[in-house]
């Protein structure tokens, strides 16, 4: 959430924001709601201060008191108006979204731009076969049963699938904790609607959520849900800065804006397995703060030996609460496409508004709000794909990737059972 303060000071700014996300949003009720209110605040100072100047004067007359009482009732009932704006205003608060940095492209998202490419794209001597072929013949992927269990859009991983998926996961958090000092969290994979709102994931998408209409509960759409919401309400101290939280959890999304796209095998699946980083830091730092969480990321398809790209998301394919983003893409030669498998963002203070996080400066008499970070570090489904098809031998086995090894008991490669 921006402060309005800041859109009260900065009304082009975030009309050009706005503009530039392609986005069809008016401030004009936003800024009338913010005069109304500073209006009859500044009107209860003033009958306030007529009470105290009377209340000075001694003994009051009985005219004087029906005039106090007068007054008492018309502070009560500008408090009630207070409370109507303000609750008008922060729904209209909430659908306004970040300032996009201007390091960023303008437009659309043919407008992402490139900004590097890591590794060599193999070449085969056979014809390769997509993550679902091979997934059938090796038996470790089964989407029939899972559609049988689940319905369409979930995947059933079976022997050295699930062996696989399992050891990225390890591999991920061992690599995040070990090397990139992150602090392992293991989250509840339901949260509440406050948290929801202060990720900035409600109200804009709660289409695209898993909702538990008794309890007003959410399946967690990505781990970055809980590991903000650990600070939510608090003030943190500036010493503790920075703070960097790594979670792995099942992630659940409803895919509901997902007609029209790729939804084979395990392009766009409802439940899906991640690695989540995220940081709370200075505001100073926190551009530095995303560079250094995009290697982190970046890290883990290196080790895989999985060759990718590092796009920079153009103001028009951006997500509603980050400032800047990068996304990182594997290629997949059986599909012949990159894919997303990460996306590392900075949310600047948009999500500390939301969820109320501070921090305490060190002359100890100033309060700010932190800078929130995230990125998959990194989502699995995809990961699986790229690595299923880039490992693919012509006999059909898959190579395993030296680093996953370990977390496999040794085993070189993925054969048919």
């Amino acid at each position: 959430m921006l402060d309005i303060k800041f859109i009260r000071e900065n009304p082009d700014i975030v009309r050009k924001s706005i503009k530039d996300r392609g986005l069809k949003l008016e401030l004009g009720q936003v800024l009338n709601l913010d005069t109304d209110k500073r209006k009859v605040l500044v009107e209860v100072e003033g009958l306030k201060a007529e009470i105290n100047r009377v209340s000075k004067q001694g003994k009051p007359n009985p005219d004087i008191i029906e005039k106090m009482k007068s007054i008492s009732q018309k502070i009560g009932d500008l408090d009630k108006k207070v409370v109507e704006i303000d609750k008008k205003l922060g729904i209209l608060m909430l659908n306004i979204p970040n300032i996009t940095h201007n390091s960023i492209p303008v437009g659309s998202p043919k407008e992402n731009k490139v900004v590097r490419k890591w590794g060599q794209i193999r070449k085969f001597d056979f014809k390769p076969k997509d993550h679902i072929e091979l997934g059938e013949e090796l038996d470790i992927l089964d989407f029939p049963r899972s559609s049988k269990i689940s319905g369409s859009g979930f995947c059933l991983f079976k022997g050295f699938g699930a062996q696989l998926e399992r050891a990225l996961i390890n591999f991920m958090l061992d690599l995040h904790t070990k090397e990139h000092n992150y602090r392992e969290i293991f989250p509840p994979f339901l949260v509440n609607r406050d948290s929801m709102t202060g990720t900035g994931q409600l109200p804009k998408l709660e289409e695209d959520m898993y909702r538990l209409k008794d309890d007003d509960l959410f399946l967690v759409p990505t781990a970055e849900v809980p590991l903000t919401n650990l600070h939510r309400d608090e003030v943190l101290d500036e010493s503790e800065l920075p703070i960097y939280y790594t979670a792995y959890t099942a992630c659940f999304r409803r895919e509901a804006g997902s007609y029209g796209k790729d939804t084979k095998g395990l392009m766009r699946v409802h439940q899906f397995d991640k690695v989540e980083l995220v940081k709370f830091v200075k505001p100073e730092t926190s551009y530095d703060e995303l560079e250094a969480l995009l290697k982190d990321a970046e890290e883990v398809l290196q080790r895989l030996g999985l060759p990718y790209r590092v796009v920079m998301l153009s103001t028009g394919d951006i997500s509603f609460a980050a400032s800047k983003c990068y996304d990182i893409e594997a290629w997949a030669p059986g599909i012949e496409k990159n894919l997303e498998v990460s996306s590392c963002s900075n949310f600047t203070d948009f999500q500390a508004h939301r969820a109320n996080i501070k921090y305490r400066l060190k002359d100890k008499k100033k309060l700010g709000f932190v800078h929130t970070l995230n990125g998959s570090g990194i989502a699995m489904a995809r990961t699986v794909i790229a690595i299923l098809e880039n490992y693919q031998e012509k006999d059909g086995s898959i190579i395993i990737p030296e680093v996953l090894r370990p977390y496999m008991a040794g085993r070189e490669r993925i054969t048919r059972p």
